[in-house]
């Protein structure tokens, strides 16, 4: 069910109170689609958004094919859109309406062209989507654009009458690049699709060189920008990494050289060197795949194998996080634009910690320009934390993870950490391990695997881990130290006791589920019985479910998503030769989250959520809607539920009712994707967070056994931000019947639904809560949930 639903009140509210009012006067306005710049994965997502939620409003959209060029041009290249025209773009990569470079638009008269065909057309909005370049020249042209049209006037080009209609241009900017440049957004769109292909080939690569015991040297794209490189090294596990904004230090091939070698030594089989495109040397000097196979040989006699992966990472399929964010941007951006008015300033729409951002448009893109200023100067130290805080932290976390344990100095054993999972499997569990295992024999832990969860734990199935122990398990989905939902009894906890204190553990991380959760808090109220559960405890969130306290995303989440959108993908394939509705079900238990945002990522007319009380009045409704647009041509029609949700309106159910109703019109298949969610190796998003997670989890260990106390603390996370919460307190954020936090983020995005992906009915466009830049930060440190 697709109906309306309790929104956040998290952030400033960009739409109140004049939206309702705003949005009147933008019925039969016209506003222009264009993507300029390079492609990314992603952009299609956006204009099929901002088209169908501008169709909604009562406004008429344009594309504007291959970005100011069909500006500049006019005619045929300035078309108007329908429904229809952006269906069946979700699943493709690339932009369907185009992009091109454009020398002409940089001239006064380019600028006196494009405003003369979009003023005639009457087009005075914009929505457009790339990089600082394209943004920036799209603010110049609205700046210009009352003097553009005086001059169109006084050359007899326009008539006086457009100029009174269309005094303004109002703009709205979305950055569509793979390189994640922008600074003030956590993500921009495409990159998490550019790392899908990037890790793709990592893990490919590794296999082949671990085989022979080969170096191999991977350039992948990132001219200005560092993070797709560094972000592929710490989820691939790579050796060295080479980025724009550090130029290594003078000297730096005896030092690179002999990382690689240490790490042969310390058992690895393979060595892999990922070098960004746009690195350089202290000298300015490029750095390159090819000098750096050429130092590697002079200085080891060993040939490396080069893999350039260009423009690969730039095209294919856009992963899950590519299709529902962009479709969120789009969708704030067509309400956005539609509500602006003389006064509303130039603004970009981003993303913090998954809540819609507005970022002022000319600062934004002067503070992203300044870090390309600092890297010239060699101020490396202030254009790193021009980044931000995620990307300098990510930096020291990459130095330990592929720092070999010959180079980190020797010193007595601190204490003994033991790590287990607890609870279902989920992708990436694999990954936190090796983060925790890593960053805490650097810290001078012995760290100790425990297999078979606290069963094992009991059972004395443990050993001390190494720094080669865990490697590659980062790649590998599955548990390498196994896990298991039970919960300890009662009678079990003395046991459990006894083998902490026999092992002589000083500190616990559990990496797992609300089961786990639910097991340290049992474990923590009987401190008083048992002395040996005084240690500290550090749990990490790990669960495909997303329904852990404190935390927005779980480990294992995003993968579960990118699996389910794959089966969703094949599904409608598989029904576009006839006329039909599926109805999918997702797991994640009491929790919608991978319903809901699946749905969005599928392009699903329909959704039905554990979170949202399901009737038989609603499923009628439902029904009656599904069947109109059958009867107006539609072919294919998929349903989307929550595997609790509707409970005895279960899935079965729906199929026998839609059968029913829909007769001849059109037939029902069901399928239930199930385990193949937890399934395979972690997304790159995923590994990623489990690397952050596994070391702030030992943070916590290092600072409880540094401060004498026992802490029992779970993490939580909010994007690029984690913070700790106490165990104790775990109920006031939890719903413990339901098993799901009390307030869940991503629910305010159910509305879009209907919105971007039922053409039939009269679904209500329903503002987003928008976050603006200056208070960002401010607003979300002072949830309740960190």
């Amino acid at each position: 069910m697709t109906g309306s639903t309790e929104l956040s009140t998290t952030g400033t509210d960009l739409f109140a109170p004049d939206l309702r009012h705003c949005l009147e006067k933008a019925k039969g306005t016209k506003v222009g689609i264009l993507t300029s710049g390079g492609d990314a994965p992603g952009m299609n997502a956006t204009v099929r958004a901002v088209c169908r939620t501008a169709l909604k409003l009562g406004a008429t959209p344009f594309a504007i094919e291959e970005g100011w060029r069909g500006a500049v041009e006019g005619g045929s290249s300035i078309r108007q859109l329908g429904w229809s025209d952006v269906s069946s773009t979700l699943n493709k990569g690339g932009t369907v309406i185009g992009t091109a470079r454009c020398p002409e638009f940089r001239t006064r008269e380019g600028l006196r062209l494009a405003a003369k065909h979009l003023a005639k057309m009457g087009i005075d909005r914009l929505v457009v989507i790339g990089g600082d370049g394209s943004l920036s020249g799209t603010d110049e042209f609205r700046r210009e654009w009352p003097s553009l049209l005086a001059e169109l006037v006084e050359s007899g080009d326009l008539e006086p009458e457009i100029v009174t209609q269309h005094p303004v241009l109002c703009i709205t900017g979305l950055v569509g690049s793979i390189d994640n440049d922008l600074v003030g957004t956590d993500m921009t769109i495409g990159t998490d699709s550019a790392l899908h292909r990037i890790l793709s080939a990592i893990d490919e690569i590794s296999s082949t060189a671990a085989s022979h015991q080969r170096t191999f040297i991977l350039e992948v794209m990132g001219r200005h920008c560092g993070y797709l490189p560094l972000m592929a090294t710490i989820a691939g596990g790579c050796d060295y990494v080479f980025i724009p904004e550090m130029p290594p230090e003078d000297g730096w091939e005896d030092e690179f050289v002999q990382t690689l070698r240490d790490g042969r030594a310390a058992g690895r089989r393979e060595s892999l060197v990922i070098v960004a495109e746009g690195a350089l040397d202290r000298s300015g000097d490029p750095i390159t795949a090819q000098r750096v196979a050429t130092v590697f040989e002079e200085k080891t006699g060993e040939s490396p194998r080069i893999t350039i992966l260009g423009h690969t990472q730039r095209g294919g399929t856009p992963s899950a996080y590519d299709r529902w964010m962009p479709s969120v941007l789009g969708y704030a951006a067509a309400i956005e634009v539609l509500s602006a008015d003389a006064h509303s300033p130039a603004y970009i729409l981003g993303t913090r910690r998954n809540r819609i951002t507005r970022l002022p448009l000319v600062e934004t893109i002067a503070r992203t320009r300044k870090i390309k200023t600092l890297m010239e100067e060699g101020n490396y130290e202030d254009a790193v934390s021009a980044r931000g805080e995620s990307f300098v932290k990510m930096l020291g976390i990459n130095r330990t993870m592929s720092r070999p344990p010959s180079q980190v100095a020797n010193a007595p054993v601190r204490a003994r950490v033991g790590i287990l999972h607890a609870g279902g499997l989920a992708p990436g569990m694999n990954a936190a391990a090796r983060a925790v295992v890593r960053a805490g024999i650097d810290r001078h832990f012995e760290m100790v695997g425990i297999y078979g969860s606290f069963q094992g734990l009991i059972d004395g199935q443990m050993r001390v881990l190494n720094w080669k122990d865990v490697e590659g398990w980062g790649l590998s989905g599955g548990a390498e130290l196994g896990t298991r939902r039970h919960i300890p009894e009662t009678d079990e906890l003395y046991a459990i006791g006894r083998a902490i204190e026999n092992n002589h553990l000083d500190a616990l991380v559990i990496i797992g589920g609300i089961n786990g959760y639910l097991a340290a808090r049992r474990i923590v109220d009987e401190r008083d019985r048992y002395p040996a559960f005084r240690l500290p405890i550090v749990l990490v969130p790990a669960t495909i479910d997303n329904n852990l306290p404190g935390s927005e995303l779980s480990i294992g989440a995003d993968t579960a998503l990118n699996n389910a959108l794959w089966a969703l993908d094949r599904i409608k394939e598989s029904a576009a030769a006839s006329t039909r509705c599926f109805v999918a079900e997702t797991m994640g238990r009491y929790c919608g989250y991978l319903a809901l945002m699946s749905a969005i990522a599928a392009g699903a007319e329909q959704v039905y959520l554990n979170e949202i009380p399901t009737n038989l009045s609603t499923i009628a409704k439902d029904t009656a809607l599904m069947t109109q647009s059958f009867r107006e041509g539609r072919r294919l029609f998929l349903v989307v539920r929550n595997e609790q949700a509707g409970g005895e309106y279960n899935l079965d159910f729906l199929k026998r009712v839609f059968e029913q109703e829909g007769g001849n019109l059109f037939d029902v298949r069901a399928s239930t994707i199930g385990h193949l969610q937890q399934g395979g190796a972690p997304s790159p998003f995923d590994r990623i967070l489990a690397t952050r997670m596994g070391f702030r989890a030992i943070d916590q260990v290092d600072l409880a056994l540094c401060e004498g106390d026992g802490r029992a603390v779970y993490l939580c996370s909010a994007a690029s931000h984690i913070t700790t919460q106490d165990v104790s307190k775990m109920g006031e954020e939890f719903d413990m019947t339901a098993r799901r936090p009390k307030k869940q983020w991503w629910l305010d995005y159910l509305p879009l639904v209907p919105v971007v992906s039922l053409e039939e009915g009269d679904s209500p466009v329903v503002p987003l809560p928008v976050v603006d830049a200056d208070v960002a930060v401010e607003v979300l440190a002072n949830e309740p949930t960190q």
